[in-house]
């Protein structure tokens, strides 16, 4: 510390670490600063009975994420496809289905409502995707709405709106109320349509990584070695056309460049001297984060498999609203995931443990019947109360912000580039669209090195 580099990276998420790492392949001397005391970000793994990992941040992989895909393949790590086999369990209002395939057996009315309002969005999406959101035809129109508002127009039953209400607090780990319209058509186009974020074959559900996703990150900053540094908590960025003084934990770095690689509302809390313009300001201030806390429910055995269901549920009224079986590669313990998101965050949040663990094993029994309750681990994690994160599983945009200041979310500014998920065009929100967002801010990087004799 108290030395100069090319090119200081603040954080150790996957964003930070692929930037890192591509510069430093190209020849560039760069340094990692990390407020926490590990890497990975919003990913972490957690341990459980018998030591195997387990993941109490992202963890899923999909088709079509070719950037972290192509990175888990580079890094030498595996992945292992999330158990599927046997009947899913979907309940919408007062209706129960236990069913194999894609669709539940639900109410006929209420089927051909979710789906037309899936058209309806898909439709929306590949418009908006398909230039800078903010560029969209109609943009303006679904800038100026919250996606509540565009489902209520759009949905003709009030199951169709209560699915697509579980559907985004799944999606977003936030309330349909609380994001523009255009925000969640563009997150929807990013992926490649509806179908893409939430099923579980063919999804973005559909594989995991063994050892747990975290590995990612350790594998990228164990190539990184010594350029990695943790536990330290950068406070204030100075910069001007000639470079950038990193001030943290007492210490001064000082660079040519500087990639910001935090979520957006961590960034608007660096004091950057001289202040940053106008646009890149508002545009933080309106990106709050979801809110989501994970639960891995631990058993002797995964005794849903012997019932043959898939361990796959979901509700539109119970708090755990989604669920899928998290069972280690191996087969044991049976480990049952689940999610308090969005407005269940929020109350179960106000909970104390022992109350919410009793919430959290009421909606499992009430999905796999009574050997629910009778577990042999319980582990959460509240990422609103991470101080590094303040939120998962991203930020999005509240109404108006992406039409007024969409153009900064990925404009450099003098030295300093942009990264992270919210930045990504592709996948945004997931660890491809982190992994993008690092490849292309250190494209961005690299000329003006170059220009400088690096």
């Amino acid at each position: 510390m108290g030395e100069s580099v090319d090119v200081v990276v603040v954080g150790a998420g996957i964003a930070g670490l692929v930037a890192a790492r591509d510069l430093a392949r190209s020849g560039a001397e760069v340094l990692v600063l990390e407020a926490r005391d590990r890497v990975g970000g919003r990913l972490l793994n957690d341990e459980l009975p018998g030591g195997a990992p387990i993941e109490v941040g992202g963890q899923w992989v999909g088709p079509g994420q070719q950037h972290v895909l192509a990175l888990i393949d580079d890094l030498g790590l595996k992945t292992f496809p999330t158990y599927t086999a046997g009947r899913h369990i979907a309940e919408l209002g007062t209706a129960r289905s236990v069913y194999t395939g894609r669709i539940p057996k639900l109410n006929p009315l209420a089927l051909a409502d979710v789906a037309q309002i899936q058209w309806r969005l898909d439709r929306v999406a590949r418009r908006v995707a398909a230039a800078e959101p903010w560029l969209a035809d109609r943009a303006g129109v679904l800038d100026a709405q919250t996606f509540a508002t565009w489902l209520r127009r759009t949905a003709h039953t009030s199951a169709g709106r209560s699915f697509l209400q579980l559907i985004t607090e799944a999606v977003f780990s936030a309330e349909p109320e609380d994001m523009s319209a255009l925000w969640a058509a563009y997150y929807v186009g990013a992926a490649g349509g509806l179908d893409a974020l939430i099923n579980t074959a063919g999804g973005a559900q559909q594989d995991r990584v063994v050892g747990g996703s975290q590995t990612i990150a350790l594998a990228l900053a164990q190539e990184l070695g010594d350029r990695v540094v943790l536990e330290t908590v950068v406070t204030d960025v100075e910069w001007d056309v000639s470079g950038v003084r990193v001030v943290a934990g007492g210490t001064t770095v000082r660079a040519r460049r500087a990639v910001i690689a935090v979520p957006p509302p961590l960034a608007a809390r660096v004091r950057f001297t001289p202040g940053l313009p106008g646009d890149r300001d508002q545009l933080v201030q309106r990106m709050p984060m979801g809110r989501v806390i994970k639960v891995n429910v631990a058993y002797d055995e995964p005794f849903w498999r012997e019932a043959g269901l898939s361990g796959q549920a979901n509700s539109d009224h119970r708090p755990l609203g989604t669920v899928f079986d998290n069972t280690p590669l191996d087969g044991s313990p049976g480990v049952l995931v689940g999610f308090l998101e969005g407005r269940h965050a929020d109350r179960g949040a106000r909970l104390d443990l022992t109350d919410r663990r009793a919430q959290v094993i009421d909606d499992l029994a009430g999905y796999f019947g009574p050997r629910a309750r009778n577990p042999i681990a319980y582990i959460e994690r509240d990422w609103a109360e991470e101080e590094f994160s303040r939120g998962c599983y991203g930020a999005f945009t509240t109404p108006g912000t992406l039409t007024r200041f969409g153009p900064a979310l990925r404009t450099p500014i003098g030295p300093l580039h942009w990264a992270g998920t919210e930045t990504a065009t592709r996948w945004a929100g997931y660890m491809d669209g982190a992994a993008e967002s690092g490849h292309r801010a250190a494209r961005e990087v690299a000329p003006a090195l170059r220009r400088s004799g690096v």
